[in-house]
């Protein structure tokens, strides 16, 4: 069985990016959840990298892809939080395993290592969606650590259909002297209860 090696993202030549198209591409042929209707052309997936290999460049993310013999087999990445309140928390996004790599534990290899990339990095959050009828990485994900903190019904749609949205966090740990309020009253953006 082969030995799938991680490798981290800042370019990617012609070469790399055409075997990450056709990852994404084969996985949205097979049906894959992964955020496209149809399978999507290289220039789309190009584009795409270019814009998350700039926030890889600028530290508010991390591409990663699994390689199996060589061959780009899995990708996955995070971003961090757009603004400064959320600086510290990033979602887990993209992540999937090329259709004929399935069952040599991509997946959670990936999501492993991109929750200790990001935990490396300083984030205290990792956040994800996931389609609700995706139960094998729901389960995937729950097995890591993550767990559910919300699902919006029926709220994915591909074409006449609708999914739940299922939303998941794992915590990675807080900056000593964190002061957690939770829902307390009280502080910034606070506003008192109505009689």
């Amino acid at each position: 069985m082969p030995t799938p090696e991680l490798h981290w993202l800042t370019e990617a030549d012609d070469h790399l990016r055409a075997e990450i198209h056709a990852v994404v591409h084969d996985v949205v042929a097979a049906g894959g959840a992964v955020g496209y209707h149809e399978p999507p052309t290289y220039d789309r997936i190009s584009t795409w990298l270019d814009t998350v290999l700039k926030q890889v460049r600028d530290g508010d993310a991390a591409f990663t892809a699994a390689l199996v013999d060589g061959v780009v087999r899995a990708v996955g990445l995070w971003r961090r939080g757009p603004t400064a309140v959320f600086q510290h928390r990033a979602e887990v996004q993209q992540v999937m395993a090329h259709p004929s790599a399935r069952g040599l534990g991509l997946g959670r290899l990936v999501v492993e290592g991109l929750v200790d990339n990001a935990r490396a990095r300083g984030i205290e959050i990792v956040m994800l969606g996931v389609r609700g009828n995706n139960h094998g990485a729901i389960e995937l994900y729950e097995s890591i650590g993550f767990r559910e903190w919300g699902r919006m019904p029926n709220a994915i749609a591909v074409g006449t259909e609708r999914w739940d949205d299922v939303r998941m966090y794992l915590p990675l740990g807080y900056p000593e002297g964190t002061i957690l309020n939770g829902a307390k009253a009280g502080g910034l953006g606070s506003s008192p209860r109505r009689a």
